[in-house]
């Protein structure tokens, strides 16, 4: 037998192999064909319920980082929970109605006009149904778990008729209402939007200050009198109706010297309106409240049998301007709301496509709106009534999807009432949780300001608003029509409302008094998409009976305080007086490494699959758990390849943990707490309070902690302390002696409390080590979450090793210096002589452990402080003198020993390990040692 053969005890090779990318789809393939995820939902039948439900993406191309992101956060949390004792289903979804859709396939070259609505509207359908498979297949590949065979999607005809109810019980509560009012309009999509289709950019818009002459001054002002009026978008004057001015502001009327004319502004913002317009001086004539303003008339600048009438607003500002603003109802909130107040007619001399229409006259007729501006200036200083032009930089509403900016624009829209609930919602919102915690404020205040809700598009894609119109054009939407469609549209799908006519639409024998002719038509707009997926607490939540509503979690980015979160909290409340989620997390997004926004136009997109490709998706996994996803994340491969050290860190302790327990049975050689050597159950106790950690930041789903928590274990208490002293013990000792088995069931217990820890975040390599272990459940993703355990004295025996930790960092720092002076190489090759106070030697004998073997090194000797020698090295703690060890060096145990040799038999080993052959491996010695 040569001398190897007797090194390696403990030394088993162990078959994890990486090659991540190959190796993950053989993983997910055998768990889909054993049926993994409905085991462990079988498993968690009658526990507690915790049920996330999954916030819909759009159906609509491959996945990016962000859906990655969020797949995985989802994932961790729902596998962590159903390991910790929940019965954690998790049924993804997709949203697959909407614009986006349409405009796909007439990018394809279909012809929406060649067909009929319901023949596009099917062509539709196949689209989003085609998305859904290749999303849902790039979320398969992430290892996410869930119901895949039986998802959820807005276009399922259930789900379709529970929304059409939620639109109904709205509708009998009296918050469903049509009306004209400015809402955002975007012309490249000719649709209305919500507030969450709308992002916002900073653009720069010409400004113009302009006088409109007083032709009524109610005794007041002077026909000679300009009220000064400045507006940021000069297409808009063609639908000037009046000027708004605050009623408590002082307004003055000056006259600049050598001007025959007089103008009006606010008092507070005259000196520096008079430097922008260039008058050297002026002359203040009189100074008037706003209040006595109110109804004063001027003529529009444009057409002279328009005149325009002076209101009292709460929206006017001293910040900019000139304190009287231009006013146009019909081209936004606040001055339509003023408009009404003073019986205005809501003027809109725009079309769906953003192009001024006749009633705008003759020289605007047919000019797109932004190019209008122009004319609007021109014809302002053609009358002589232009002061001042300059450019302006303001944020301004884009529609999200096309890019392109909208306008306020009044058309008939519906609208669902949030003023009416209002104080309802913010109640809701008060019962909820969120992490980060400011989301709670950010909700609140978004609700507390937000308008009443427009639910109508002017599309055909979606589910039709179930609304009947009268003869008379009375607005039909009872209890019993709204419930009749909802049944057909359970039965045969939305695409119902655009085959039939209305009359094969309403009840049977419908009647109403205002259609005496039995004439009805329907509702031609859908609803807003925010409706759709708004609806899934009923369309989700409360359809499936092994889910709940509420959810216990929303999980989103941050962008869905303005859409799901936002839409799903006002029609939950509407329809039951409740949030639809007892927790709320919110994530940021995904930008590249410089911190940008990640586009295929600037060619700095990261996509997951190439990530997948190159290193496997447990990198990606293992990154979603290592950054803080409360704020903006930057992704850039550097970052992945970073992420493959702490995984190869993770890979290789686990392989050394399995290599060296391979002959280790748990059920036979487990020695109990109370017999395991001192350094043993340090370890274990290390390991219970890193267990507890982990189990406390998953409950909290503070995923960076967990990740933080997992490198520094790895780190520091396995790979720099505890494995490098293991190789001491498991290599060397006999096989089954009582000090090897003792380290064995440590490193047993370890290996198995890191795979069940870690199964949420790396299920693919995880099950693989669980192969190796010898644990009852057939899959890791089957065994339950390792309990916290208290071990009697664990508080002393902790603080006896924390007192010797600092002894063993001055022994390191010796050594240090001992390898820097060319005294040693390896630790092995130290002899150290430890000079000790009496209290510190009575704390290290405490430890009742080999003080040598714990500080890897051939030799020690703890000796009284006194005895210390001039040239010893006086540290914190200690005092250390490190010497060269003498003797010769053991293959066996690679320490030097003056023992070499002791056995004549075994002439090549030290005693310790001569002992150990020869009581163990008799046929070594019988044979003789060769090299």
């Amino acid at each position: 037998m040569r001398v190897k053969d007797t090194l390696n005890l403990g030394k088993t090779k162990f078959p994890m192999r990486g090659n991540l990318p190959v190796r993950e789809l053989e993983r997910q393939k055998a768990w889909e064909e054993n049926k993994v995820y409905q085991q462990r939902q079988k498993l968690n039948e009658g526990k507690p319920s915790f049920v996330l439900h999954d916030g819909p993406p759009y159906a609509n191309g491959n996945i990016h980082m962000g859906h990655a992101l969020n797949k995985i956060s989802k994932d961790i949390i729902v596998r962590s929970k159903s390991m910790m004792g929940f019965r954690a289903p998790y049924v993804p979804g997709w949203d697959t109605h909407g614009l986006p859709i349409e405009q796909q396939l007439k990018k394809a070259g279909v012809d929406r006009k060649a067909m009929s609505v319901a023949e596009f509207r099917e062509k539709c359908r196949e689209y989003a149904l085609e998305q859904v498979d290749k999303q849902r297949t790039d979320f398969k590949r992430l290892g996410v778990a869930g119901e895949w065979d039986n998802p959820y999607v807005t276009l399922d005809p259930k789900f379709e008729a529970a929304q059409i109810r939620v639109f109904g019980k709205m509708a009998e509560k009296g918050l469903i209402y049509k009306g004209k009012k400015p809402v955002f309009w975007s012309w490249s999509s000719e649709s209305a939007l919500a507030e969450a289709e709308v992002e916002y950019h900073d653009v720069t818009s010409p400004s113009a200050f302009y006088g409109e002459q007083v032709v009524d001054g109610k005794g007041v002002l002077d026909t000679d009198t300009y009220m000064v009026v400045w507006t940021t978008t000069p297409w808009t004057i063609p639908g000037s109706e009046g000027i708004t001015i605050d009623p408590n502001f002082n307004y003055s009327v000056v006259k600049p010297a050598g001007s025959d004319k007089k103008y009006l502004l606010a008092t507070e913002l005259v000196k520096q309106n008079a430097e922008l317009f260039g008058w050297e001086s002026y002359e203040e004539v009189k100074v008037v409240k706003g209040k006595e303003l109110d109804k004063v008339l001027a003529q529009h600048p444009f057409y002279p049998d328009r005149k325009l009438v002076t209101m009292l607003g709460d929206f006017v500002t001293l910040d900019a301007g000139t304190g009287l603003v231009h006013t146009a109802p019909g081209f936004g909130e606040d001055d339509f709301n003023v408009g009404m107040k003073y019986g205005l007619d809501i003027f809109v001399p725009v079309d769906d496509k953003g192009y001024l229409t006749e009633e705008a006259g003759p020289d605007f007729a047919g000019v797109f709106y932004e190019d209008a501006n122009e004319i609007s200036l021109a014809k302002l200083k053609e009358a002589g009534l232009l002061l001042k032009t300059m450019d302006y930089e303001h944020s301004y509403p884009f529609d999200w999807r096309t890019k392109k900016p909208i306008i306020f624009r009044a058309t008939p829209q519906w609208f669902a009432s949030v003023d009416k609930i209002r104080d309802e919602i913010l109640a809701a919102i008060d019962e909820v949780k969120f992490f980060p915690d400011w989301g709670q404020k950010r909700l609140h205040n978004m609700i507390r300001d937000r308008g009443d809700w427009v639910i109508s598009r002017q599309r055909v894609w979606g589910v039709p608003l179930p609304i009947f119109y009268a003869e008379d054009g009375e607005a039909i939407m009872t209890k019993e029509t709204i419930e009749h469609v909802a049944k057909l549209v359970e039965e045969f799908g939305s695409n119902v409302w655009f085959e039939r006519e209305a009359k094969d639409l309403l009840p049977e024998g419908f009647t109403s008094e205002h259609s005496p002719n039995g004439v009805f038509v329907k509702e031609t707009d859908i609803m807003d998409v925010w409706f759709d997926s708004g609806s899934s607490h009923q369309g989700v939540l409360a359809l499936r009976d092994y889910l709940k509503y509420p959810s216990d979690m929303y999980l989103e980015g941050s962008d869905q305080y303005r859409g799901w979160f936002n839409s799903s909290l006002i029609t939950s409340v509407a329809v039951s007086g409740k949030a639809p989620y007892k927790q709320v997390l919110s994530q940021g997004f995904t930008l590249d490494g410089k911190g940008h926004k990640m586009s295929k136009s600037l060619g700095n997109t990261i996509v997951p699959s190439e990530v997948i490709d190159k290193m496997g998706a447990e990198i990606i996994r293992l990154w979603v758990l290592s950054v803080d996803s409360s704020a903006d994340v930057r992704v850039s491969m550097g970052s992945f390849q970073q992420i493959s050290e702490s995984y190869r860190k993770f890979r290789n302790t686990m392989r050394f943990l399995l290599a060296n327990t391979s002959d280790f049975d748990p059920k036979k050689d487990t020695v109990a707490y109370k017999d395991l050597e001192s350094l043993d159950k340090y370890m274990l106790v290390l390991t219970n309070k890193f267990t507890k950690e982990v189990l406390d930041a998953y409950a909290n789903y503070d995923f960076m902690t967990i990740y933080k928590k997992l490198i520094n274990f790895l780190t520091t208490e396995l790979s720099a302390f505890y494995l490098d002293i293991a190789k001491d013990v498991v290599y060397i000792e006999a096989a089954a002696s009582q000090k090897r088995r003792s380290m064995q069931t440590v490193l047993y217990e370890v290996a198995v409390r890191l795979a069940k820890l870690m199964t949420p975040v790396m299920p693919h390599t995880t099950e693989e080590v669980w192969e190796y272990l010898k644990e009852p459940e057939e899959y890791a993703q089957l065994s339950e979450m390792p309990a916290v355990e208290y071990y009697d004295g664990q508080d002393q025996l902790v603080e006896n090793w924390t007192r010797f930790m600092k002894v063993r960092s001055d022994v390191l720092k010796a050594l240090e210096e001992a390898r820097n002076a060319k005294l040693i190489g390896k630790s092995f090759e130290a002899h150290v002589n430890l000079y000790v106070s009496e209290g510190v030697k009575a704390e290290l004998d405490s430890l009742n452990t080999n003080l040598r073997q714990v500080l890897i090194v051939s030799a020690l000797d703890v000796l009284p402080l006194e005895e210390a020698p001039a040239d010893a090295l006086k540290l914190d703690a200690v005092t250390v003198k490190v010497e060269h060890a003498s003797g010769e060096v053991c293959p066996r145990c690679r320490m030097i020993k003056e023992d070499v040799g002791a056995d004549q038999d075994l002439p090549r080993l030290c005693a310790h390990c001569a002992q150990i052959v020869r009581a163990n491996y008799p046929e070594a010695v019988s044979a003789g040692l060769e090299d």
